[in-house]
């Protein structure tokens, strides 16, 4: 499988948005909050898989993993909303990205 990218789940979110535009909040500055806040809910629940299942299992029983991963999605489906919130391109990202990876990589 190819990499999957920043853009690729972007556009994937602007065609969720859209379809979704009459029963979801709208993508703006305004809602970023909300997007944040339950992106924040499902990252609770990726902490309750492996909380209530163990770190081995949660990588190890298929079914498990399963539910890990499709947590997961949901994450970073609302990440990617978030960025979309706050007009954040995959190059902004990057290039912040790496210059926090390049302070990291000297601080200890």
């Amino acid at each position: 499988m190819d990499d999957f990218t920043i853009n690729e789940m972007q556009e994937m979110q602007k065609t969720l948005q859209e379809k979704y535009k009459n029963k979801w909040e709208p993508i703006g500055p305004e809602t970023g909050k909300n997007k944040l806040l339950w992106m924040i809910g499902e990252i609770g629940e990726v902490v309750d898989i492996v909380k209530k299942n163990g770190d081995v299992k949660a990588c190890t029983d298929a079914e498990i993993r399963k539910s890990l991963v499709e947590e997961l999605a949901d994450v970073l489906m609302y990440y990617n909303d978030v960025l979309l919130c706050y007009g954040i391109s995959a190059d902004e990202l990057k290039k912040s990205y790496s210059e926090k990876f390049k302070r990291n990589m000297e601080r200890w």
